[in-house]
Parts: C-alpha cells; sequence; structure tokens
C-alpha cells in the first residue's frame, strides 16, 4: 500500500488564471527516496504544502494510505504522520541542539527522562558528536545543522519525511553526506522521502525521480 498517494489533485490559487497543480495523480511509496523537480514556478512547493496538509486541493484528494486527509486532524496529521525539512534548517535558536530534537517529542507528551536519550541517539546517528549536541544552532555548520533538522524530524516518529530544497545552502560535501542519509533512511528505515529539488546530483541520488511542468507531474525516472 502506499504511503500517500494523489487522486486527481488540482490546486488554483484565488485569482490565478491557471491551476498551479493540475490533475495530479501518483502514489509515494515507503522504503523509497523520490525527488521532484522543475523549474521555479512550476507548482513543486504547492504540491509540497499539499503533501504536507497545510493546504488543501481545490479538487481531488491526498490519501493517507486509504484516508483522504481532508478527513483527518490536520494538526495531528502533521504532528504524527508527516515530517518537514527545509533549506533554511528552521531550528529554534534559542534551544541547544538536543533540546531542539526533544521538541517535537514533548509535543506528543514525552517527558524529558525519555526525549533526551533518544534525541541523543537520533543526532549521533546523523554523526553529531556530544560535544555538538550541546551548542545552539549558530554555532554549528550548515552541514551540522541540516543533520540536526534530520534528527529533528526523525523525531517526531513520522514515516514520511518531505524536504524542501534540504541541500539548497550546503557545500558539495555536505550535499552528499545529507543525500546519504536520507537514502539510507528510505532504504534501512522503511521512511517515503519526497525531496522538491533544482540539483540535478540530488535528483540522481533518488530512487524515482518526478518532473513537475506547469502543474503536471510526469515520472522521469
Amino acid at each position: 500500500m502506499a504511503a500517500l498517494t494523489l487522486e486527481n489533485v488540482t490546486y488554483t490559487y484565488r485569482n490565478s488564471p491557471r491551476p498551479a497543480v493540475a490533475d495530479v495523480s501518483c502514489e509515494f511509496e515507503a522504503g523509497t527516496l523520490y525527488a521532484v523537480i522543475g523549474p521555479s514556478g512550476s507548482g513543486k512547493s504547492t504540491l509540497l504544502s499539499m503533501l504536507a496538509g497545510l493546504d488543501l486541493p481545490t479538487s481531488g484528494d491526498v490519501l493517507l494510505g486509504t484516508e483522504p486527509i481532508r478527513s483527518l486532524d490536520l494538526d495531528r496529521y502533521r504532528r504524527e504522520s508527516v515530517s518537514m525539512i527545509f533549506q533554511a534548517f528552521q531550528l529554534f535558536p534559542l534551544l541547544t541542539v538536543t533540546e531542539n530534537v526533544c521538541y517535537p517529542m514533548e509535543l506528543v507528551g514525552k517527558k524529558p527522562g525519555e526525549a533526551v536519550p533518544r534525541a541523543k541517539e537520533l543526532l549521533s546517528e546523523v554523526g553529531i558528536t556530544e560535544e555538538e549536541m550541546r551548542r545552539f544552532p549558530a554555532n554549528l555548520s550548515g552541514g551540522q545543522q541540516q543533520r540536526v533538522a534530520i534528527a529533528r524530524a526523525l523525531a517526531s516518529g513520522a514515516k514520511i519525511m518531505l524536504a524542501d530544497e534540504p541541500t539548497g545552502n550546503l557545500d558539495v560535501e555536505n550535499t552528499v553526506l545529507v543525500m546519504e542519509i536520507l537514502k539510507r533512511l528510505a532504504s534501512e528505515q522503511g521512511y517515503c522521502v519526497i525531496v522538491v529539488t533544482h540539483d540535478s546530483e540530488v535528483a540522481d541520488a533518488a530512487d524515482v525521480v518526478f518532473r513537475m511542468t506547469d502543474g503536471r507531474l510526469t515520472r522521469v525516472r
């Protein structure tokens, strides 16, 4: 069964003459790393926003398993079913690295005694040292911050990971490292990872590649 399914999904912004996403149908499965490529304005970010439950389709449905997400508690969906990674990292500047990763666990009621060891375990898995865990985000490199952001996304327990240009602020070495982590999460831990990107090297690392053009999605690999 697909983790997420789009059935004839269309999204039109108010006062827009044409849809940003036009009659898209596809499936995203667990254990797979996907890349969605395409020029600016092609509809990639709008598509990701609907997958994240931040917007609902004008017509058609996004399904979590067999359930249309419009019928779900969307706050809970965003908290428990999907997690997001952003180009600008979006870490809390006044929280330490460990506290940033604890945050999504605390939202669902985990006590510090449970959240802190799990946060450290996740940070270690993405290559963050004990000393770095005590730092604030501003005292880390861009590559380190993005790895912290991945650990925070994992802390939610969601098995669907959505990434919006996750390597856009990284150099080549850190881009490779981040993509290796995302690929490992898909292939070894069964995550459904969907990456929106302009970077052809990022797309090359994906198992499946879709191209978005004028709101329409086509599988290219």
